[in-house]
C-alpha cells in the first residue's frame, strides 16, 4: 500500500456543467481540494457522466463551466 502524502483530501464542493450532445446541460457536483486543477474536474464529471444512462456528453473542456460552491 502506497502512501500519497502530496493527495488533497476533498474540502471543496464544485460544480461542472457539461454540454450534451442533446443540446442539454448536465451539472455534477464533484468533491475535491481547493487547489484542483480545472482539467481534473472535468475528467471527473465526464468520467461519472459516461458511466450513467443519459445521452453523451461533448468531450471538449472549453464547452464546460466550473465553479466552486463551498
Amino acid at each position: 500500500m502506497s502512501d500519497d502524502s502530496s493527495a488533497q483530501p476533498p474540502d471543496a464542493c464544485w460544480l461542472v456543467e457539461l454540454a450534451g450532445v442533446d443540446g442539454r446541460r448536465y451539472a455534477y457536483r464533484v468533491y475535491a481540494s481547493k487547489q484542483a486543477l480545472p482539467g481534473d474536474l472535468f475528467w471527473s464529471a465526464l468520467h461519472h457522466h459516461d458511466a450513467g444512462p443519459l445521452p453523451r456528453a461533448l468531450d471538449l473542456f472549453d464547452t464546460a463551466l466550473i465553479r466552486l460552491l463551498a
